[in-house]
C-alpha cells in the first residue's frame, strides 16, 4: 500500500514539475517582452532582438520539454511495469488460496463420504 501511495505522490510531483516549468517559461517571455519593447532603442533593432530571443527561448522550451516528457512517460513506464508486477503476484496469490479451498472442501467431502458410509 505504501508503494502505491509513494508512486501516486511521485506521479504528482512530476505534474507539479512540469507546471512550474510552464510557469517559469511563460514568465521569462512575458519578461523578456517587456523588457525589450521599453528599451530605448530603434523598432527594428527591438523586434529583430525580440525575434532572436523569442527563437531562442523557443528552442529552450522544446529541449526542457521534451527532456520532462521523456521523464514523465518513463515514470509511467515504470509505474506500468510495478503494476503488472503486482497483478500478476495477486493472481498467484488468488490461486494458491483457492487451491487451498479446493482441498479443504474436498477433505471435508471426503469426511463426509466416510461418514455416510460409517452409518
Amino acid at each position: 500500500m505504501n508503494t502505491k501511495r509513494q508512486k501516486l505522490e511521485q506521479a504528482k510531483q512530476i505534474g507539479n514539475t512540469i507546471s512550474v516549468i510552464t510557469g517559469l517559461v511563460i514568465g521569462s517571455l512575458v519578461g523578456a517582452g517587456t523588457m525589450l519593447l521599453m528599451a530605448p532603442q530603434p523598432g527594428k533593432k527591438t523586434r529583430a532582438e525580440l525575434q532572436g530571443r523569442a527563437l531562442e527561448l523557443r528552442k529552450q522550451t522544446a529541449t526542457t520539454m521534451k527532456a520532462k516528457v521523456t521523464q514523465v512517460k518513463s515514470k509511467a513506464n515504470q509505474l506500468k511495469a510495478d503494476m503488472q508486477i503486482k497483478a500478476q503476484d495477486l493472481g498467484h496469490q488468488g490461486q494458491g488460496l483457492l487451491a487451498k479451498q479446493l482441498d479443504h472442501v474436498s477433505h471435508a467431502v471426503q469426511a463426509g463420504r466416510k461418514a455416510i458410509l460409517a452409518s
